[in-house]
């Protein structure tokens, strides 16, 4: 190009300098098409590869879009700030692989030195888990030897264990007269417990030590309050009915004195097996249960331990039980505690009350208080509801029609991945629930797929 042809354009061109030949290429380019995958590509053109998995202790499998190996510790996570906090929800419909996920994060949570805690096993099937790794299994059932005081205190806190030993009896008393207790009956229990404290001279008590303070009342307790030790024990009527169950009804001998179990922290798992119960006598169980489970692991020193609530259908369905999960919800941070709560459909909070009514606020307020989302696949007739609960995207809610078993959409607060689930051969024979169903275990489970 001579500089004539330079000045002639020069007229036109952009108002820049430049040099006879400066853009003149020598040898034509010959460039061969090339094709790669997103995962690949995005090693060139970083906005077209999704955010790199978290970093965790446990390994839980491997990303499907990046092929990046995928691992999770909620405790990691929250301290690195990625999390609110550290609970989990889990759902997925039956067959997908959804208990193995937990059993098998419990497992490798274990040994990274994380506690497991299961409050209540309906179905018996954490205590071969907890076999395993080690950990300590208490069957109970009517005429059983082990007995559990779920009014144990935790900790030298006396304000803080009343209030526990409060929200227990609350809970356990409505969730026997299904109702909501009255102010009146508040009150009652309030006192009742405050005496049988006194009267054991400031030790440990039992719901007999609280049933024979509400039928025989402090009268000066009940003076300071306003009223008489007659009226205090007609208020109290229904309360010690209710607690009568647990005496010389179907849940006798379990949960009416002493504990004949003392939690050893060093136990990698603890599992409460409640599966000889029948759903009836089981809802007040799990109440018990987990009273108990709560005053050993927010006890000084327990470090950081899961609580698993499975089949959570059942408590979703007891308000007075959600009220005490809120709180022990609330409060997961200051005991180091991530609870992990398993569905299997976000339908489930139908269980829980109308739509609008207090019941269903609760269960939805368990849901917005995790910060992580795991869910299987759903059927296309629940995909609205599991996006209504979390707030999915449209992305999001396409892919769970079509996830195959053992692999689940993980919703972090900024990031979305899905997930192939990977299991060991030594943990598969551990955390299969499917096997006696279908004979055989098929080729993709075999090789560590689940």
């Amino acid at each position: 190009m001579n500089a004539a042809v330079v000045k002639r354009r020069s007229r036109t061109a952009p108002p820049f300098r430049t040099t006879p030949g400066t853009l003149r290429s020598w040898a034509p380019r010959r460039l061969t098409p090339h094709r790669a995958s997103s995962a690949t590509v995005g090693g060139a053109y970083p906005f077209l590869s999704p955010p790199p998995p978290p970093v965790g202790r446990a390994l839980i499998g491997l990303d499907a879009l990046t092929g990046e190996s995928f691992c999770y510790d909620p405790w990691d996570l929250y301290a690195a700030g990625v999390l609110t906090n550290p609970n989990v929800v889990l759902a997925g419909v039956i067959g997908q692989g959804k208990s193995a996920l937990a059993k098998s994060l419990a497992i490798r949570s274990i040994a990274h030195g994380r506690r497991v805690y299961v409050p209540a096993d309906p179905k018996g099937e954490w205590a071969a888990v907890a076999d395993a790794v080690g950990g300590t299994v208490v069957r109970l059932a009517p005429g059983s030897p082990s007995r559990l005081n779920p009014l144990d205190a935790a900790g030298n806190d006396s304000t803080e264990t009343h209030a526990r030993r409060l929200r227990l009896l609350t809970a356990l008393t409505e969730a026997t007269l299904d109702r909501a207790l009255a102010p009146a009956e508040h009150s009652a229990v309030d006192a009742a417990v405050r005496t049988a404290v006194a009267r054991n001279g400031g030790g440990g008590i039992t719901i007999p030590d609280v049933m024979a303070a509400l039928a025989n009342p402090d009268p000066d307790a009940a003076a300071s309050d306003g009223t008489t030790a007659t009226e205090r024990t007609a208020d109290g009527r229904d309360v010690v009915h209710a607690l009568r169950r647990l005496l010389h009804g179907d849940l006798a001998g379990m949960f009416d004195g002493p504990s004949t179990i003392v939690v050893d922290h060093a136990t990698p798992m603890l599992v409460l097996d409640l599966s000889a119960l029948d759903d009836d006598a089981l809802a007040v169980a799990m109440t018990c249960a987990a009273g108990w489970v709560e005053s050993a692991i927010t006890a000084p020193g327990t470090g950081p331990a899961w609580v698993i609530y499975d089949e959570a259908w059942r408590v979703l369905r007891l308000e007075p039980l959600v009220r005490r999960m809120q709180a022990q919800w609330k409060l997961a941070r200051a005991y180091g505690l991530a609870n992990l709560l398993i569905l299997h459909r976000f339908s489930d909070l139908d269980a829980a009350g109308d739509v609008g009514s207090r019941a269903r606020a609760l269960a939805a307020g368990l849901l917005a208080d995790c910060s992580t989302r795991v869910v299987y696949r759903q059927e296309s007739d629940q995909v609205t509801a599991a996006s209504s609960a979390l707030g999915l995207s449209q992305t999001e809610r396409e892919v769970l029609v079509s996830l195959p078993r053992g692999t689940g959409l993980w919703s972090l607060p900024r990031a979305s991945y899905v997930v192939h689930h990977v299991l060991t051969p030594d943990e598969l024979a551990v955390v299969d629930t499917d096997r006696a169903i279908r004979g055989a275990v098929p080729e993709e489970v075999a090789d560590g797929h689940v």
